[in-house]
């Protein structure tokens, strides 16, 4: 069955900030449906001109760029709450690939209705807006761990980042959230070889720091993370969810 938008699960979380009964009715209207996909299945195609526009509902995946010798960068990683394919929506084409990792839930929504959603809610276009300004934020600190920092720092910023999302989802249980990704993926996520991050997460474990394995990351001391990976954790506002 499909999820209706005033029974969403994501709206209960303090993340997310809430809708006025005007924007919930819009956003039902929007909502076209859900679509269900199995790991490993591309959701969106750099170059391609796709007419759907997503929000992961449930489930994670990978955000990546391909170079011409197969190479692969992780942009980021996708997880529930997630708006998909807002580059397509505005840029006529998408500038980077997207693959489900684990099984997805995904609301679907017309993509040529994405300038009605400007027109008539300015509200939730400043949602969108703010999301394309929280992701070049990301991106920022990203290449600035990609660029300066050494592997364990990168690796602890990244998983860090990464366990705090999950902490905002209520994903985590007993210092421990799913990971459901390979150490290739954090590999390509922040420009490591396989090798170094394998012996870089094993170094992160013997310092009791971390400890990651069975698709279960889990924090053994995150202050001392948070330290390493010149992090200083707020308390996160509120997101808008689309």
């Amino acid at each position: 069955m499909v999820t209706d938008c005033s029974n969403c699960p994501l709206r209960r979380l303090d993340i997310h900030s809430d809708l006025g009964k005007d924007e919930l009715a819009f956003m039902r209207r929007f909502k076209h449906g859900e679509l269900k996909v199995d790991p490993g299945t591309p959701l969106l195609m750099e170059g391609s001109n796709s007419p759907q526009l997503f929000t992961t509902l449930k489930g994670m995946g990978v955000r990546y760029k391909l170079l011409p010798d197969g190479k692969r960068q992780i942009v980021n990683f996708v997880l529930p709450g997630d708006f998909i394919g807002l580059q397509a929506g505005v840029m006529g084409e998408m500038k980077h690939s997207v693959e489900a990792t684990t099984p997805m839930v995904l609301c679907v929504f017309d993509r040529s209705e994405l300038w009605t959603l400007f027109k008539q809610q300015p509200d939730r276009a400043f949602d969108l807006t703010w999301a394309a300004a929280m992701e070049e934020h990301f991106l920022g600190e990203a290449l600035t761990s990609i660029g300066q920092m050494s592997a364990i720092q990168r690796i602890s910023w990244g998983l860090m980042r990464f366990f705090q999302r999950c902490v905002d989802l209520e994903l985590v249980d007993n210092e421990s959230c799913p990971f459901p990704f390979k150490q290739q993926d954090l590999a390509d996520a922040l420009g490591l070889s396989l090798v170094h991050t394998n012996k870089t997460l094993m170094k992160l474990r013997d310092r009791q720091l971390l400890s990651l394995q069975d698709g279960k990351l889990r924090l053994l001391d995150a202050e001392g993370l948070q330290e390493l990976a010149f992090l200083d954790l707020q308390r996160p506002s509120k997101r808008p969810l689309i």
